[in-house]
Parts: structure tokens; sequence; C-alpha cells
């Protein structure tokens, strides 16, 4: 079993957020700053650029939204447009396999939640330390007792 950590805790891709939010920020005053130095737009198509980038730039903020924040009490999984609270009994399971864009997390009612604050894509190692510290967390907390999780890679 992996060593549990102090909670709070909170598990991002931090990576990813970075590439988004930097990207966003780069494309918003990358928009930005044409709309200025171009001599012959009105005011109205000045701000048409500078509404377009902001759109991107929040767009992209959403995609760097998920998050995993684990307290005394639960669990809160932050996806891209949702969050869910979830008490440590109705988490039975932590999957992530081979091939898994994310942890998913397998509740007590038998369903199953994604949670995109654990992502494999760009740091496979980071993301196999969080699932295993997420389930780590999950056994030590949970009162229902589930399978363990499967955790390869």
């Amino acid at each position: 079993m992996s060593e549990v950590p102090t909670l709070p805790v909170t598990f991002r891709p931090a990576r990813t957020r970075a590439v988004l939010l930097g990207l966003g920020g780069a494309m918003f005053v990358t928009l930005t700053a044409i709309a200025l130095m171009l001599g012959g737009l009105n005011p109205g198509d000045r701000l048409t650029f500078i509404f377009t980038g902001a759109l991107l730039f929040g767009g992209l903020v959403l995609l760097a939204r998920p998050k995993i924040v684990a307290d005394d009490e639960g669990v809160t999984v932050v996806n891209i447009a949702r969050s869910r609270r979830l008490a440590w009994a109705e988490i039975v399971q932590v999957t992530l396999r081979p091939g898994d864009p994310w942890v998913f997390l397998n509740l007590s009612d038998g369903t199953s939640l994604a949670a995109m604050g654990i992502q494999p894509a760009m740091a496979k190692e980071r993301a196999l330390a969080d699932a295993r510290a997420l389930r780590a967390l999950t056994e030590a907390r949970s009162v229902v007792s589930g399978r363990p999780g499967e955790l390869q890679g």
C-alpha cells in the first residue's frame, strides 16, 4: 500500500494546466496586440478581436479546471463543466488502467465517475503516484471495503 498523504491534498495535472493557461494567455495577448496595431480597424472590429481572444482563453481555462481535492470528509471531483462531492464511503475503487485518459472512481451505487484531475497523458509517473496516493487515502478512510484498485502502467 502506498504512503497515505496528509489531508487536505489536491491532485491536478500541473503540466497540462500550465500549457493550457500559457497558450490561452498568449492567444489573448496576441489577438489584443493585433487589434491595437492594425490601424484600419474600427472600434467594433477591435473589440471583436479582443472578445475572440477572451473567449479562447476562457475555453482553455475550462479545460485547465480539473482537479481532485481530498479532505477529512471526502473528495471533491472537479471536471471541466461539473463538480461532485463524494464521501469517502461512496468510493469503492480507484482505477487507472493502461490507455485510460484519467482516473475513474468506482462508486458504491454501481456507477463510475471520471476524475480528470489525474491524467497520465503528459506526466505518466506523476499520474500513477497520484492515483496510488488517492487509492491509499480511499482504502484508509473508506467504510465500504472494495477490491484493491487497478493501477497499471
